[in-house]
């Protein structure tokens, strides 16, 4: 019998049972084809979850309100899988994106005269009475017709485990309402902290009225779980004290993000050579916003415009996904000191592993911001799984552990933009590559964390007794 390390209460992993399977109800508003790096944890858990005795149903979103779609993504969702889709009343992204880009224009090309002011004040407060109400966000709208649906879903047939991932926060929630229904152990997977989304994240309520509101819920929820997963260790063991401030302990688990193998197996492995482009290729894949912001790099490369110009006709800069406005303007600084830089919209998860692929260097970019320091980013472990070389532009923390591990010399804080300047003339200058392919990444492959997710999980019926 194997044992896997959880923090505060250590339980026992249960190996699965081929005689007895169990069945999940994976609440996941996000879920194939919804696109994005965050969809991919709970789609390879119900991709492999079916190999070590658990089977998988979902309750997820039938008209989602997001960014982007990715068709693709629903080869990994096996036949097997029983998926239940409720309606959210959100309005469509589209609609809300085209609102937010009319407010900008009006901010800055409207004259100011009293009905514009009158109406952009109506707007704001329209706005900001919105965000009070829809806690601890606008997914909460899709709670009402995802409980309905839920409970007859679990009253249809038997489950053993709740397991609600986060974000959105609602997801944990409906969890806790379903608990409370149903009596089956909850299991909270959080992909990313509530407090750090809070703070960081676009359109996030950030007033005291909010936080009071949003305490009380993360208070109420924590008590009703009976154990939580997070992506980090030092996140696991930060929501565990939180949990213990609300006067509850739990037992707690990291699983981190991953790769999977098979993914990998669709790539071209067709690379974009230096010797016929002659440059020294950096590929960045992943939204950039205030999280992950580019102006380290940004810095870096006006410092070399200056020092050694050279250099950038050498370099050449690749970003794929999304782009927040503020982020943008830094892409475009980068492009005025004529260093060759690709600029692509979001992608199929296919396409942005060949883009990856096609790089001599992968970037990594981590704000320094409080609570980065438990933060690791999803496409980590996919980087790792390239075997290309890493430039992680991170604070310290969890994150740059773990590229330390493999790249000791290519980890610099937000910073040091003069050390990151002096690393790309190095780089530029030198013909030697630092891929690796002996080091163990094991623990980052998406079947190898689904076993442990198991496992985990075993243990959590074997405690609660269902």
């Amino acid at each position: 019998m194997t044992t896997i390390h959880t923090h505060q209460n250590n339980i026992e992993a249960v190996p699965h049972d081929e005689t007895t399977r169990k069945r999940v109800l994976l609440v996941s508003y996000h879920f194939p084809p919804v696109g994005g790096a965050g969809v991919q944890r709970p789609a390879k858990f119900a991709k492999y979850l079916r190999e070590f005795g658990w089977d998988v149903s979902v309750i997820m979103a039938a008209n989602p309100s997001v960014p982007v779609l990715d068709e693709s993504l629903l080869a990994d969702i096996p036949a097997e899988t029983i998926i239940r889709k409720a309606r959210t009343w959100e309005p469509g992204y589209k609609f809300k994106n085209n609102i937010a880009q009319q407010n900008q224009e009006e901010k800055h090309h409207q004259k100011p005269n009293l009905f514009s002011r009158t109406k952009t004040k109506l707007k704001g407060i329209i706005r900001s009475a919105a965000k009070i109400i829809l806690q601890p966000d606008p997914q909460v709208l899709w709670l009402p017709s995802a409980k309905k649906e839920a409970l007859k879903l679990l009253r249809s047939m038997p489950h053993d485990l709740i397991l609600a991932t986060a974000p959105s926060y609602s997801n944990l929630l409906l969890g806790s309402k379903l608990k409370k229904k149903t009596g089956l152990p909850l299991v909270l997977d959080y992909r990313d902290e509530w407090d750090i989304s809070s703070k960081y994240l676009e359109n996030s309520q950030r007033d005291r009225f909010s936080h009071f509101i949003q305490e009380r819920m993360q208070k109420k929820i924590l008590r009703s779980a009976d154990a939580l997963i997070a992506t980090t260790e030092a996140s696991t063991n930060h929501l565990l004290q939180r949990a213990k401030s609300f006067g509850t302990t739990l037992p707690g688990i990291c699983i981190y993000n991953g790769f999977d193998d098979s993914d990998f197996e669709k790539i071209n492995q067709q690379t974009v050579s230096r010797v016929a482009s002659k440059k020294l290729r950096i590929v960045y894949t992943g939204t950039l916003w205030n999280l992950t912001t580019v102006a380290p790099l940004t810095l870096a490369i006006e410092q070399l415009a200056t020092t050694a110009p050279e250099i950038l006709q050498k370099l050449e800069l690749v970003f794929v996904g999304r782009k927040t406005t503020e982020q943008q303007q830094l892409l475009e600084r980068i492009a005025k000191t004529g260093c060759s830089i690709e600029n692509r919209d979001y992608c199929e998860h296919t396409e942005a592993l060949n883009l990856m692929n096609s790089a001599d260097v992968l970037c990594l970019l981590l704000s320094d911001v409080p609570g980065a320091e438990r933060v690791a980013p999803a496409k980590l472990f996919e980087y790792l799984a390239m075997r290309k070389e890493i430039l992680a532009i991170t604070p310290a923390g969890e994150t740059a552990e773990i590229v330390k591990r493999y790249f000791p010399e290519n980890h610099f804080k937000g910073n040091e933009a003069t050390g990151i300047a002096n690393w790309l003339q190095n780089k530029v200058q030198s013909d030697k590559k630092k891929n690796f392919t002996q080091q163990d990444i094991t623990p980052f492959n998406r079947k190898h964390q689904a076993e442990q997710l198991a496992n985990y999980l075993n243990s959590i019926i074997k405690k609660t007794g269902n």
